[in-house]
Formats: structure tokens, sequence, C-alpha cells
């Protein structure tokens, strides 16, 4: 078996109460990690946080709103009183806004762009000092791969997630010589309660149905999202930092 070296890494996974998130965060407190979930909703936050400490995880699990500022401070701040630092940040938090041009208003483009994009700013800017302190870190940023090839009627998610992809490479950049290494995972479809409340019925058909559009012939799955999360916050992957991962399936038409 291969050994991640996350035993006793203490990570924060953001929009961690369902899908892939609750999956990345899962996957990383059975690895050895004290893990920090976020999310706006109390009652399924919690329900996330007692199915990992009975899958043996340690988890702390704190309410927030991370469009807002003092939100994140707050999370960022639990986990340091807790576990004494940061060395890994998962930001997850984001759903999906899609619609023509002319249909976005001012409102929508400044909701999309404090979820997906400041929020992200924000917790990066509190927790890379703890990371410098603990002699290095990592961070993934979750965006899609709309923001490298734009589908139409996709405003402002395809903006708002180029715009996370330009940040973790100025990141990753700005912040190799303290060995803290940042890279963004790019999905395509992947299963999750957000496509699930979409479907409306038969979530299986509707899976089925919209892998057709992708070339292995079918949808992700969370678990997989967070193998691949693991895998990029790991000391086996020390030396890839400032990448772009596709996690579609073949579907983008861009590498």
């Amino acid at each position: 078996m291969l050994d991640l070296g996350l035993t006793g890494k203490i990570a924060i996974v953001t929009g961690g109460s369902e899908g892939m998130g609750r999956a990345c965060a899962t996957r990383l407190a059975l690895e050895g990690a004290r893990v920090t979930i976020c999310a706006r909703r109390k009652d399924v936050l919690e329900n996330a946080a007692a199915a990992i400490r009975a899958a043996g995880g340690e988890v702390l699990a704190v309410p927030a709103d991370v469009t807002r500022a003092d939100d994140v401070a707050a999370v960022v701040r639990a986990t340091t009183e807790r576990y004494g630092g940061v060395d890994i940040l998962v930001n997850n938090a984001g759903t999906s806004s899609a619609a023509a041009f002319e249909k976005v208003d001012d409102e929508t483009w400044h909701q999309d762009l404090e979820l997906k994009l400041m929020a992200a700013i924000r917790f990066c800017r509190a927790t890379i000092p703890h990371m410098r302190q603990r002699g290095g870190g990592r961070i993934v940023n979750v965006t899609t791969v709309g923001g490298k090839a734009p589908a139409p009627r996709a405003l402002p998610t395809s903006v708002t997630r180029a715009a996370g992809i330009n940040l973790t490479k100025s990141l990753a950049t700005e912040y190799a010589p303290d060995n803290i290494c940042v890279n963004t995972v790019c999905i395509g479809l992947v299963k999750s309660m957000q496509w699930e409340r979409r479907a409306k019925g038969d979530v299986e058909a509707y899976y089925r149905e919209v892998a057709k559009r992708v070339p292995l012939g079918r949808v992700g799955e969370a678990a997989e999202f967070a193998d691949l999360v693991a895998f990029l916050v790991s000391a086996r992957a020390a030396y890839i930092t400032g990448t772009a991962i596709n996690f579609d399936g073949g579907m983008a038409s861009v590498v």
C-alpha cells in the first residue's frame, strides 16, 4: 500500500458536508490527517462529521458561509486552536451558475466571485502563514474544465473558474520557495448532490444521459476525486505544483 505521508497533517476542506468535499475529507481523515470541514448547513455538516468519526477519522466541523470574510477567519482560527496549525487547504466550496451573458446581472456576478474566487483567496491568505511556519504546505483549488475551455451560456462560472486557475499558477510560483505546492483540479462531470438535486427523479437515468458527453462513458465518482486530491496533497506529490489537472473522463477539448 502506498504511504501518502498524511498521518498527523492538518487539513481544511471547504464545502465538506456533501459530495466531493465530504469524500475528500473522509479520505484525508482515513489517511491519518486531522481534518476541519466547513459548510453552511449545520445539520448536514454534523452528519458528515459523525460519519467520518464513525469510520475512524478525526474531524472538526465548523459551520461557515465562505463568502463571509469573518466566517473564513473563524474556520482557520478554530482549526489552529484545535490542531495547532494548517498543512493542507482544499478550496472545494462552490456551485454551478451558468446562463447566457445577457441574463447575468451584477448581483449574480458578485455572488459568484465571492463564492468561487474571493473565498479561495481569503482562505489562502489566512492559511499560507501557518503553512510557512510549518515548513511548507499543500493547496488544491477545485475549478472546472470550463475555466480552460468555456462553453456557451456558461457565465459567470466559466470566468470565475478561469480566475481560480490563474490564482493557482500565481500562488504556485510565488510560494514555491516556501515549499507550498498549489494545484487545481479541473472537474468535468462528477457525481454530487448538486447534480442529484437537478435530476428530480431517477438519478441513475440522469447520470446515464449526461455521461453521453464523456468519452469514458460515465460520470466520475466522488471517491475517485478524493483519491486524486489525497495524492496531490501528499508527500508523494512534492514535485508537482502550478498544474491544472483535468478530472473529466476526457470530456474537455483542452489539456
